[in-house]
């Protein structure tokens, strides 16, 4: 009986079962069941729908941004982290200033934006180019986890989930199995 259900749970984290997590021992899970070496987060909460029609990628105030609730959310969820006693080998951000806000916020260790996390949906950059980018990059992970702060577009395109904003995905770059965990 034991062994079925060990094999049901293993079924269910593979195939990107959502995980509601109280405490972020669900996201050490998560990893450790799937072998996970990436930890994709989808940015903070910021209201609205893709960015304004002046959208400038160095000038945040062209750019739809964390809002008062987002950034709660961000510091929460970066407590959880420090709490988990999860240790990343690398922390990476889009150059959208929703994710390096995001990030900044988590307050959890030295990070740096990386191209091939930037948002495509409307087309500020080019879809292929950035994937090929973060394709190379996910070949090419040193051992440990990666924390990559994004968007839903990139998420998605990689491991075939939707994510919301402040959720994690989970991901192991060799077998391409993915766990949605939710920490707020």
């Amino acid at each position: 009986m034991l062994k079925i259900l060990s094999i049901t749970l293993t079924f269910l984290l593979t195939c990107g079962t959502i995980i509601k997590a109280e405490p972020a021992s669900t996201l050490i899970l998560a990893i450790s069941q799937i072998n996970a070496d990436v930890l994709f987060m989808r940015h903070a909460l910021a209201p609205g729908f893709g960015d304004p029609a002046n959208f400038q990628l160095d000038d945040c105030k062209t750019q739809r941004n964390l809002d008062e609730a987002g950034k709660q959310q961000a510091k929460l969820i970066g407590r959880e982290l420090l709490n988990s006693g999860i240790h990343f080998n690398e922390i990476l951000s889009s150059k959208w200033c929703r994710c390096k806000e995001t990030v900044s916020l988590l307050n959890i260790g030295k990070w740096k934006t990386f191209s091939g996390l930037n948002s495509f949906f409307q087309n500020y950059v080019n879809k292929e180019k950035t994937l090929t980018n973060l394709r190379r990059k996910l070949s090419n992970l040193n051992e440990g986890v990666t924390l990559m702060v994004t968007h839903q577009v990139v998420i998605s395109a990689i491991t075939g989930s939707a994510s919301r904003s402040g959720e994690f995905v989970a991901y192991n770059t060799k077998t391409k199995a993915s766990v949605n965990v939710t920490l707020n």
